[in-house]
């Protein structure tokens, strides 16, 4: 019997303008005017336009596009670091925009972890240090947090480099920093924004296939954004593809490939089912 699957993560109509007559610039938008007609008379940008997705538990969700396609913009109204100017984000079926600020700096430190791009390790922090620093701010005894940290440092590969600090590392290095500084939190959802862009492709390579042998047995809800189309395929099993702030095409990888919903989709899937085949 085939089960529907649980539903983690869920944005409803969600329109996000930037700019100081936002409110105007959203009924403009909902009267037809276009991004760069917006842009043209109110001096706004409309980064999100009426974005509906349902993300399920324990997959790897990958939001794609190029730059300013407003997937970044997307990822961060999930734990509402940006608020919408319209619309919904629900995680567990709980509306995060009714939560208040205990309830969502809660939400931050147990439920949701994020690896950024630029590594975003402290540098006077120790590897160790730095793998335990989300536990001990969040409250955790300092020596269970520590010997987390130590286990997770191990399971990334780093075993031996605890007391090293960042700038004696590779790129490669710090980013495995960074994730076990996630998962050390053992939150329900990851977030990873073009976490492996700034890596070379051999280490990039070397870290999408570590990511998916740990989610193989965290089962983790893992929200990814890139701007490429061959990583989003390798770890995808869903993409959402974004275009200047509009959902263009959500679907499971093969879906991408073999039916791609515009010619700005079939552009970026060209000569590329090989992959998914």
């Amino acid at each position: 019997m085939i089960h529907a699957e649980t539903i983690k993560i869920e944005a409803r109509n969600i329109v996000k303008i930037f700019g100081r007559r936002e409110q105007e610039a959203l009924t403009q938008l909902r009267n037809g005017s276009s991004k760069a007609q917006i842009l043209e008379t109110l001096d706004c940008n409309v980064g999100l336009n009426d974005i509906s997705l349902r993300i399920p538990a324990a997959r790897i969700f990958v939001m794609m596009g190029l730059s300013g396609s407003g997937k970044s913009t997307l990822v961060r109204h999930i734990n509402r670091l940006i608020d919408p100017t319209a619309g919904e984000m629900f995680i567990d079926g709980q509306n995060v925009l009714a939560l208040n600020a205990a309830d969502l700096r809660d939400l931050r430190r147990r439920k949701i972890s994020m690896v950024f791009q630029n590594f975003g390790l402290l540098p006077h922090k120790n590897v160790i240090d730095n793998v335990a620093y989300g536990l001990l701010v969040r409250g955790d005894k300092h020596a269970a947090s520590m010997q987390t940290a130590r286990d997770w440092t191990a399971r990334v590969g780093l075993a031996g480099y605890e007391k090293k600090y960042p700038d004696e590392l590779s790129g490669g290095m710090q980013q495995r920093v960074g994730l076990a500084r996630a998962l050390a939190l053992d939150t329900d959802i990851l977030l990873m924004d073009e976490a492996f862009s700034a890596l070379d492709p051999l280490i990039r390579g070397e870290m999408q296939e570590q990511l998916l042998q740990l989610q193989a047995s965290l089962n983790k809800t893992i929200v990814f954004i890139t701007h490429d189309l061959d990583e989003a395929l390798r770890l995808g099993n869903r993409i959402a593809i974004l275009r200047d702030g509009c959902l263009l095409q959500e679907g499971t990888p093969a879906e991408i490939v073999q039916s791609p919903a515009d010619d700005h989709v079939r552009r970026f899937v060209e000569k590329r089912e090989a992959v998914v085949l």
